[in-house]
């Protein structure tokens, strides 16, 4: 007999660590390969880890809810010598993207680390980045984790309170000082006997962050545009029977809207662009992320890579395979990162038009709406008519500090183009 270290397994170039949520298995469980043993999540996705080998838990290393470092041993397995060493395709969450295409976060130089003793993990180093936050200054941050671990919570708090006296002085004409501000606390909340208190859960605590830190970085302005898809609408009435007969797969709207946006994309790259302090990164690929909804009514945003290499067929199948798996908990870490721009469909919930909040570190986000039937003038040789079509609006929001309202403005319209002009014998 031979005892196997279970190592949390790697789960995408930029993820360091992750939160174990619930231990499937127990001390003392037999397993078989591939059996589900415990549940872990990220600041982007919860995942399942299965078991490479066979044989019995025997040590359980971390509990619930510790935070943990990719690599590091968090359980044996006693197991027979031959199934000691699995061969590393077992291992899940091994696919690697290409160096180039990870988020720019704080120089990962002995000079220009905070403190090589310290781990800070990818989105800490990248909300630093963007914030200014020098290394010195970093590491002078107190950290509630494990081992004085700083958190995003830590950092973010930190953020809050750095800008409040800067606030407070610009209102009152005042210079900023530069001793320790003031911190104070948040508004009270009159509770009355008949309210419900409900704790946020993990995934909607990270989601708050987020919105949060997004609004402080970014410049955030909107422009709409309504866009006549008629054409559009007929032609997928038309080839969406024949299309799920031979595909097994069904066709919707969203690939559509993908592919409008990889090709306006392309007329206007400065739109696929990231911002780290006063540079501005032009990113090469470009990666859609798509916004789901699921059943816990939070959102998720998993990426569709290269989406501008794919066809048609092509994007119908990755956006019905991330967008099932999305709802069963079943999407990789690594498939809701590195996203260059983000698309949400506000027009499932109902909605006509939204202002959606920009997916940091990109610089844009689109908003599609219902599509609706409604009167609108046509030209024609015969001069003007009215006639029923189907219309719906798009909603761009975009960051202000790098996207000037004429590329915002031009890209959106750019995107109803192509939607308006969509050929109707168009073959799939």
């Amino acid at each position: 007999m031979a005892q196997y270290e279970l190592l949390l397994p790697k789960m995408g170039e930029s993820v360091a660590e992750a939160t174990i949520i619930k231990w499937v298995k127990q001390a003392g469980d037999m397993i078989q390969l591939d059996d589900t043993l415990l549940e872990i999540a990220t600041d982007k996705v919860d995942s399942e880890v299965p078991s490479p080998v066979e044989g019995k838990l025997v040590k359980i290393l971390f509990k619930e809810d510790d935070v943990v470092q990719v690599g590091a041993v968090i359980a044996l397995i006693e197991t027979d010598a031959a199934a000691a060493t699995p061969a590393p395709a077992a291992v899940p969450f091994i696919e690697q993207l290409p160096a180039e295409t990870v988020e720019p976060a704080i120089a990962a130089t002995p000079e220009s680390l905070p403190n090589a003793d310290r781990f800070y993990s990818p989105l800490v180093k990248n909300i630093a980045a963007q914030e200014h936050i020098t290394p010195n200054e970093l590491n002078a941050i107190e950290g509630s984790g494990a081992e004085g671990r700083l958190t995003k919570d830590d950092l973010l708090h930190y953020i809050q309170h750095k800008k409040a006296p800067a606030a407070q002085a610009e209102a009152n004409d005042q210079p900023v000082l530069s001793s320790p501000a003031k911190i104070t606390s948040a508004p009270l909340v009159s509770v009355s006997g008949g309210d419900e208190i409900i704790e946020m859960n993990r995934m909607r605590k990270l989601i708050a962050d987020h919105m949060v830190m997004s609004k402080q970085t970014a410049a955030h302005v909107t422009s709409f545009v309504e866009a006549d898809v008629t054409n559009m609408v007929k032609w997928r009435e038309k080839v969406k029977k024949s299309f799920e007969q031979r595909e097994n797969e069904k066709i919707t709207f969203t690939p559509i809207f993908i592919e409008a946006v990889t090709k306006a994309i392309k007329d206007f790259p400065m739109i696929n662009v990231s911002v780290n302090g006063t540079q501005i990164i032009k990113k090469r690929d470009i990666n859609i992320g798509m916004a789901a909804a699921l059943p816990s009514g939070n959102l998720i945003v998993p990426v569709i890579k290269n989406a501008d290499q794919l066809n048609l067929i092509g994007l119908t199948k990755a956006v019905n395979d991330l967008a099932n798996r999305s709802r069963t908990s079943k999407l990789k870490p690594d498939e809701t990162q590195n996203g260059t721009f983000t698309l949400t469909n506000v027009g499932s919930f109902g909605n006509v038009m939204g202002t959606p909040i920009i997916n940091q570190p990109q610089v844009a986000i689109l908003a599609v709406g219902a599509i609706k039937k409604k009167p609108a003038v046509l030209e024609t040789e015969f001069g003007d008519v009215i006639a029923i079509r189907h219309m719906m609006f798009l909603s761009l929001s975009y960051d202000h500090r790098v996207v000037d309202g004429s590329l915002g403005g031009s890209f959106v319209r750019r995107v109803a183009d192509y939607l308006e002009n969509w050929d109707m014998d168009r073959e799939i």
